[in-house]
């Protein structure tokens, strides 16, 4: 058989497990089905669905029920054995159908599964488990997440060692692959799931998938072209042939032995060191990124009217952070006289270069190699925000005010709390971007405030969901900002 006879491709056009089909307009479109028996294949998942998405980290949707999935696409990326004696593996781009709260009023969120298919599961995939389909066309098998399984991931690298399509799945590659290299899974993704491939390569799984080019596959490309050695260039990717491009996966080199920026802060806290030398080299590291993408992608002046829709952005953010987090509300007028500000010099027609930028930059998304050097991953901005906003221009200090608030993190995390080292570091990190780029950020008070201020609205709403107990860091510099004045 062809392996275009052995993969079966639907892109569904409301194939739902609801009784009231919709169709998210900004999403992923769809097409009628390829194949008889497709339609039956995400109501028999559905079950099984409804326990598991909602509980894994990388689900966007928490806190709000799932009442439905439309599927978007489906491939047989490894055929299934007839004889259910192997592993298959099927691609599904499913939209998980949810009500939506008043902070959230996107459409339908579309992920990224790709599933594991055994008769039985052998105990060392006990772990990848989600459960016995009991209809449909898979039933009587065992349903699992598919990138536990060895055979599975090896199945992934060779697709990517021998580019082309797959049904509607498109791989690329940029350079040679070392074949024959021993898989695992990383634990420590959020928003993501990674594979590490030997010590040579590390694959980024997007969970949450937009129509467009994610920002971790178009910047780095972009960086790579200018010749610019801070960020791990992809080596292959994939996608989805859908209308609009959804970007699926990128494989980099993988970074062996070197250590994140967030792990290092802390243990020279730890052991009572100084940190002022790698705050002025990631400084450094930060201008260079700044500068070549600069280079590389356009680089606008804002208009007053996107100075304004970034300050009204930033206000109404503010605003919702004060409803769900009442200890906010006294901190509103001070912390509003920040953005105020950039408001009052766009009206005295002060106007500030926009351009590409990390978008979510911080301590945790750099790496210091074994020889020194640092680079910095994870270009993909912020995942909760819409992906055209995240890949708009924005002014570089908002990547430095995220570094900034980095270094008041980590300091918060000793004890006692040193207020002096962070201090440092703030300085160190900006003196070393000045070196680097020609001009310190700190000559932009207002705009440094404004943005190291809506960072801290939204740390403070993140550690309420999610970390009750780190409330007190941001608060810290809410109430520091909100005395502030420039």
């Amino acid at each position: 058989m062809s392996e275009a006879a052995s993969t079966r491709v639907a892109l569904a056009k409301s194939t739902t497990t609801r009784k009231t089909p919709r169709r998210s307009p900004s999403g992923p479109a769809a097409v009628p089905p390829g194949t008889a028996g497709t339609t039956a294949l995400l109501p028999s998942l559905a079950p099984l669905l409804h326990e598991w998405l909602p509980r894994q980290r990388w689900f966007a949707g928490k806190g709000r029920p799932v009442t439905g999935f439309s599927l978007v696409a489906a491939t047989e990326i490894l055929p299934l054995d007839p004889s259910a004696a192997g592993p298959g593996l099927l691609h599904l781009l499913v939209r998980a159908h949810q009500p939506n709260s008043p902070a959230r009023s996107h459409d339908d969120d579309c992920y990224q599964l790709l599933l594991g298919v055994r008769g039985s599961l052998p105990a060392r995939l006990a772990a990848a488990r989600i459960g016995q389909v009991t209809d449909g066309p898979l039933a009587g098998r065992t349903l699992y997440e598919g990138l536990h399984d060895p055979r599975v991931a090896d199945l992934l690298l060779e697709r990517f060692r021998n580019p082309g399509s797959l049904g509607p799945l498109r791989f690329e590659r940029a350079a040679p692959i070392e074949p024959g290299l021993t898989p695992r899974v990383l634990d420590a993704e959020q928003s993501n799931s990674s594979l590490v491939y030997g010590d040579a390569y590390i694959l980024k799984i997007f969970r949450r998938v937009f129509p467009g080019t994610n920002p971790d596959l178009e910047l780095p490309l972009a960086l790579a072209r200018e010749g610019c050695g801070r960020v791990p260039a992809p080596v292959a990717w994939f996608e989805a042939a859908t209308p609009e491009p959804l970007t699926l996966g990128v494989l980099q080199p993988f970074l062996h032995g070197a250590k994140d920026g967030w792990q290092l802060a802390l243990a020279a806290l730890g052991a009572g060191r100084d940190f002022v030398p790698e705050a002025r080299a990631l400084g450094r590291a930060t201008a260079e990124v700044h500068t070549a993408l600069a280079t590389a992608l356009p680089t606008p002046a804002l208009l007053q009217s996107q100075t304004r829709h970034l300050v009204t952005g930033m206000v109404e953010r503010l605003e919702a952070a004060a409803q769900a987090v009442p200890a906010l509300v006294p901190y509103v007028p001070g912390l509003r006289t920040a953005f105020d500000a950039v408001t009052a010099l766009g009206h005295q027609g002060r106007s500030w270069a926009a351009q590409r930028v990390h978008g979510d930059l911080h301590l945790g998304q750099t790496l210091r190699g074994e020889d020194g050097f640092w680079s910095l991953i994870d270009f993909e901005g912020e995942p909760a925000k819409p992906l055209p906003e995240r890949r708009s221009p924005q002014p570089p200090v908002r990547d430095v005010a995220g570094m900034l608030r980095s270094f008041d993190y980590a300091a918060r995390t000793h004890r006692p709390w040193s207020p002096e080292w962070a201090a440092r570091c703030r300085a160190a990190y900006c003196e070393g971007y000045a070196e680097a780029a020609g001009t310190d950020p700190r000559s932009e008070p207002e705009l440094l405030r404004a943005h190291e201020t809506d960072k801290a609205v939204y740390e403070v709403l993140y550690e309420a969901r999610h970390r009750p107990d780190w409330l007190p860091v941001p608060m810290a510099a809410i109430q520091r900002l909100a005395a502030t004045t420039v």
